[in-house]
C-alpha cells in the first residue's frame, strides 16, 4: 500500500473547498443556528490564510450579525481544540480593532463580534452527536473554584452519516458532505489499492448525484486531498505517545523471549510499519531512542522490518 509523503505547505482541505463560496457557508450558518439569512454579502469572511499553529490551520472563518464565527472539520479528536481557538480569535481579533487600536486606551468600549467556535467532526471513532469542549477543562489543578481570566467554548457536531439528521436536512450540501465521505470508507474498506478506492468513490458519487458538481469540476484535487487526508491521520496517530508507547509495551512482551531491549524495538518497529510510517524515519527514530548506531539499527530494520 502506498505512503504519501505528508506535505509540510498547507493545501485546501475539501471541507473547506466545499464550504469556500458564501452561498453555502451561508447554508451551512443558518443549518447550524437556526437562522434565515437570505443574503450571501451579509458575511464577510474573515478567515487568515497565514495563521498555523503546529502545523493545523483553521478551515472558515467570518463575521455575520456581530457574530464572529470560526468553523473547523476534524477527523481527530482533541481537548485541546478550546486552545487552538484561543490562539486563532486572538489573531483575528487583533486584526479586526488594528484600524481602531488606539480608541483600546480611552475610556469607551471597544465592542468586538461575538465568538463562536463550531468544530464539524467526522472521524471513526464513536463520539456523541453534540458535545463542549471548554478552555477551562485543560486549566491546572491550582485553580480550581476560581473564576478563569480566559474562557474558550468548542461546540463539536458529529457529521458522520446518521448523526445529527436534523442539521443534515437542513443543510443539504452537508449531508452530501458525510454521504461522500461514507463512500469513501466504504471502497477503502476493500481489497484494492487507495487510489482506486478513492477514484471509484468519486465515480459512484457522481452518479448518485452526491457532491456531483464539484467532483466534476474538481476531481483530480478532490482524489488527492482526500489520499493526503488520509494519511495525514494515520500519521498523526502514529506520532502520538500512546501508538509510541504502544511499540514499546508490545516490545515488552516480546522481550520475554528476546531480551527486553531487543523486544522493544521489534516492537516499535512493528508500530511504525502498522502505521506506515516511512522506513528511513522509522530508522531514525529507532536510533535515537535507543541511542544505536547506524549499522545497528540497519540491521535491526532489516531483520524485522516485514
Amino acid at each position: 500500500m502506498t505512503f504519501y509523503k505528508l506535505n509540510t505547505k498547507y493545501k485546501d482541505r475539501l471541507f473547506r473547498l466545499i464550504f469556500k463560496e458564501k452561498k453555502e457557508l451561508l447554508e451551512l450558518y443558518n443549518a447550524v443556528n437556526g437562522s434565515n439569512y437570505t443574503d450571501p454579502e451579509e458575511l464577510e469572511i474573515t478567515t487568515m490564510d497565514d495563521v498555523v499553529y503546529m502545523g493545523m490551520k483553521n478551515d472558515l472563518s467570518f463575521i455575520i450579525g456581530d457574530i464572529m464565527n470560526l468553523y473547523e472539520h476534524q477527523s481527530t479528536f482533541s481537548p485541546n481544540l478550546p486552545l487552538r481557538g484561543l490562539f486563532y480569535f486572538a489573531a483575528v481579533y487583533r486584526e479586526y480593532v488594528e484600524p481602531i487600536k488606539q480608541k483600546l486606551y480611552t475610556e469607551s468600549a471597544v465592542y468586538i463580534p461575538f465568538p463562536q467556535y463550531i468544530v464539524f467532526y467526522n472521524g471513526t471513532k464513536e463520539m456523541p452527536e453534540r458535545q463542549e469542549l471548554k478552555l477551562s477543562d485543560i486549566f491546572g489543578g491550582n485553580g480550581k473554584g476560581k473564576t478563569p481570566a480566559l474562557e474558550c467554548t468548542a461546540l463539536v457536531l458529529n457529521i458522520n452519516l446518521g448523526k445529527n439528521t436534523e442539521l443534515m436536512e437542513r443543510c443539504r450540501i452537508l449531508k452530501e458532505y458525510a454521504q461522500f465521505i461514507a463512500t469513501v470508507r466504504n471502497y477503502m474498506a476493500k481489497d484494492m489499492e487507495r487510489e482506486e478506492a478513492v477514484e471509484r468513490a468519486v465515480d459512484d458519487c457522481i452518479r448518485n448525484e452526491i457532491l456531483s458538481d464539484i467532483l466534476r469540476k474538481n476531481r483530480n484535487e478532490v482524489v488527492e486531498m482526500i489520499l493526503e487526508e488520509w494519511d495525514e491521520n494515520e500519521y498523526r496517530e502514529y506520532l502520538k505517545e500512546e501508538s509510541w508507547n504502544e511499540g514499546h509495551e508490545a516490545g515488552k512482551k516480546i522481550g520475554m523471549e528476546d531480551g527486553k531491549r531487543i523486544g522493544e524495538i521489534k516492537g516499535v518497529i512493528k508500530t511504525c510499519m502498522e502505521f506506515r510510517a516511512p522506513r528511513e524515519e522509522t530508522l531514525e527514530r529507532i536510533k535515537k531512542a535507543f541511542e544505536l548506531e547506524q549499522g545497528e539499527a540497519e540491521k535491526y530494520i532489516e531483520e524485522y522490518w516485514k
